[in-house]
């Protein structure tokens, strides 16, 4: 048999049935590489052991694309806090009987509301940012310092609970100490994806504390987000006020209001954050929004009234 005819055959573009060559090449297997060279892992693919011969990532489902969870978060605060203290405000102050002075002391309230809690979303943000400032530089202090055994057992507590037998963690913790050291050649470097967060340091903060960087551009949308979100949700109840000058039945008009909104924003709080689970999540998630939502405000009105009454 010539030299030839014993190596490894590949198969030529596929072409279409016009006999033009197709515009996206085939998938070829990785086991019928005749390199030497490892693969990557993201580029390996088994196909053809398969008995269907279809590739893993092509079974992969329909996947959602979520928003940011610190950005629902700060959103859930703001039109929370929006829709039971605004409420709570003006139901106490409809007992004065105009509508008028229910929308001045309402207005004045939103927006001094929504500048507090804009300020407070921007320094919890930068307390957490300097939290993790603090940490990182504590954590890479003692790395530093470390010896191997103890780096390795403190790799070991954090995957051994997932599986990983010690000899792993050990590789672990030696590629991690060698990606964060000063042994780590350019190369290295530049092919991981996070160059400025590798490393044991990296490592036992994301996985060990559970804790990332804060991008300083978070503090300022956290205080943007949390703000209009107070904005917002506190108009809801003050809108019907705008309109019937009797505040009694403003007041009845903005329950009502308030209450479908609550329905709404749970509803959609369920799709948004995949919890929803179908129809039945979404009416569940509406609903329990609506019950906390409407205790929340009942118990502020309620404590509103009962201080009206003892100032009589």
């Amino acid at each position: 048999m010539s030299e030839s005819s014993a190596s490894t055959s590949v198969a030529l573009p596929r072409r279409k049935n016009d006999g033009t060559q197709a515009t996206k090449p085939p998938v070829w297997p990785i086991t019928n590489s005749v390199t030497n060279d490892p693969t990557p892992l993201s580029s390996k693919c088994d196909r053809t052991s398969r008995a269907d011969g279809v590739c893993c990532k092509e079974l992969k489902q329909e996947e959602r694309t979520l928003i940011d969870p610190d950005v629902v978060r700060d959103v859930i605060i703001g039109l929370s806090d929006g829709l039971t203290v605004p409420f709570a405000l003006t139901a106490g102050l409809s007992s004065l009987g105009t509508s008028r002075l229910v929308v001045l002391g309402g207005v004045a309230e939103l927006i001094a509301g929504a500048i507090s809690m804009g300020i407070g979303g921007f320094l919890a943000s930068q307390a957490e940012r300097d939290h993790f400032r603090f940490l990182k530089k504590q954590t890479s202090a003692r790395v530093s310092v470390s010896c191997a055994g103890e780096m390795e057992r403190e790799v070991e507590e954090i995957l051994g609970p997932l599986g990983v037998d010690e000899k792993a963690c050990r590789v672990v913790a030696e590629s991690l100490r060698k990606a964060g050291g000063p042994e780590a050649t350019a190369a290295e470097t530049l092919r991981l994806r996070w160059s400025n967060d590798i490393g044991l340091t990296a490592f036992l903060l994301k996985f060990g504390e559970g804790m990332e960087e804060v991008p300083t551009k978070r503090l300022y949308i956290s205080a943007f987000t949390i703000g209009m979100g107070y904005l917002i949700g506190g108009l809801i109840p003050l809108f019907p006020y705008f309109f019937i000058g009797h505040a009694q039945t403003a007041l009845m008009y903005s329950c009502i209001l308030t209450g479908i909104v609550l329905l709404i924003f749970g509803a959609v709080k369920a799709q948004v954050t995949g919890a929803s689970g179908g129809a039945g999540g979404i009416v569940w998630g509406a609903v329990t929004t609506l019950l906390v939502g409407g205790v929340a405000a009942g118990a502020a009105f309620g404590i509103v009234r009962a201080l009206e009454g003892g100032a009589d």
